[in-house]
């Protein structure tokens, strides 16, 4: 009930009215997200939950995160009086299951352990098969109902990793990240074939979702790319008759975050070129992560669907400001270090929001600070930080306008 009250607030409405016209490519105020991600466990430190079956725990922190969000983060995000039943999806995998040596130190590093070795393993490369358990599905969605009671609507949903790809980043859990790096170098052909196999793979895939009708629409509150929401009135297409989704009905996302420090020459050849064969399916895409792409953006742009594009905290601002202008949208994360840092220095994130909105004035924009590992258990950090970010933005916009 009280997530339902939440999400009829005029201001839920507002905010999906303020994400359309963005990702529109219209010029209104740059909107600020949230993601506590790894800090989550010292936020709800101190929860006390009412729930222990796995199932019930879910629905129950899902709520609770809604509420944490609107009585305490306050950011851009909306919340709908709708709860996501996930479908139940089998997959027979890529032919290779990622090995690695977890780390002794709490949230430390872990080690690759390659499981692609020999030239010759490419060939163990091969399509999913994909099963759709609807008997499953239809089964939580009941469940789900009976709990929720009417109270809030049931949406049955397709994880969204289904509709993104990052081929180059798979290939580092399999092959090692050095070694992949060596690979590059030594034996262009044959990370050729490997990544020629996993697109033709990762087509498979998605035709099979189509065939199967698990395909379902991502144009509304869900997350896109990495960091942002789909509100969008471009999508479905308008041919879309209302039951079967295609992949051109929808949001597709590529990423190729482990080429943080490979050339775009080589980003091009061994990542792009099969990246914009996958994205191409799809009605409009987001591109990027963590790896800076402000040298490279010329290349994103023959993706022909692109419309949002992550500026990572390690890429040149100004620079991208520049090439990206008002024609994609500029989805900007912070350094997220700011959070875990041993002391909280609220004077240095004003001061980047205020740098960075300085240099893309102009542009289409959205802050996402993601990637939180901690926030030095001091949870009051996070809404802190949007506090301060939206302050930024509400300044900026009173001094130059919405359009900036």
């Amino acid at each position: 009930r009280k997530v339902q009250e939440v999400a009829s607030r005029p201001d839920q409405q507002e905010k999906i009215d303020l994400w359309t016209r963005k990702n529109a490519l219209e010029h209104v105020r740059p909107m600020v997200l949230i993601f506590p991600e790894g800090s989550w466990e010292e936020v709800m430190a101190d929860w006390e939950w009412e729930t222990d079956d796995p199932f019930t725990r879910s629905l129950e922190q899902d709520l609770r995160v809604r509420l944490y969000y609107a009585e305490h983060l306050r950011d851009d995000s909306v919340v709908e009086p709708v709860v996501g039943n996930p479908t139940v999806v089998h997959s027979t995998g890529y032919g290779f299951d990622e090995a690695r040596t977890e780390p002794s130190q709490y949230k430390g590093a872990y080690r690759i352990d390659p499981v692609l070795i020999h030239e010759s393993d490419v060939r163990r490369i091969a399509a999913p098969e994909i099963r759709v358990d609807w008997e499953a599905t239809r089964r939580n969605a009941a469940r789900l109902q009976d709990l929720l009671n009417g109270t809030l609507s049931v949406e049955t949903q397709l994880d969204g990793s289904f509709r993104g790809w990052g081929p180059m980043d798979t290939l580092a859990r399999w092959r090692g990240i050095e070694q992949l790096f060596i690979d590059l170098v030594e034996r262009p052909q044959w990370i050729h074939d490997v990544v020629s196999r996993l697109l033709d793979a990762k087509m498979a895939e998605l035709h099979q979702l189509q065939a199967q009708g698990a395909l379902t629409l991502n144009n509304r509150n869900t997350y896109n790319g990495s960091g942002g929401f789909g509100w969008t009135r471009e999508l479905p297409q308008k041919d879309f008759d209302g039951v079967h989704v295609r992949p051109r009905d929808l949001w597709g996302y590529a990423r190729a975050q482990i080429f943080c420090r490979v050339s775009p020459q080589m980003h091009e050849e061994f990542s792009l070129r099969y990246e914009r064969r996958f994205l191409e399916c799809f009605g409009l895409t987001s591109y990027g992560c963590c790896e800076p792409l402000h040298d490279r953006l010329d290349l994103l742009k023959k993706i022909a669907n692109l419309r949002v594009v992550s500026i990572s905290p390690w890429a040149d601002i100004a620079k991208s400001a520049e090439s990206l202008g008002d024609r994609y949208v500029f989805s900007w994360k912070p350094n997220p270090a700011v959070m875990a840092a041993s002391v909280w220095n609220p004077d240095a994130v004003r001061s980047e929001v205020r740098r960075f909105l300085e240099k893309t004035r102009g542009c289409i924009t959205q802050i996402v600070m993601k990637d939180v590992h901690t926030c030095a258990r001091e949870p009051r950090r996070l809404s802190e930080w949007v506090r301060i970010a939206k302050e930024e933005v509400a300044r900026e916009v009173e001094a130059h306008g919405a359009g900036r």
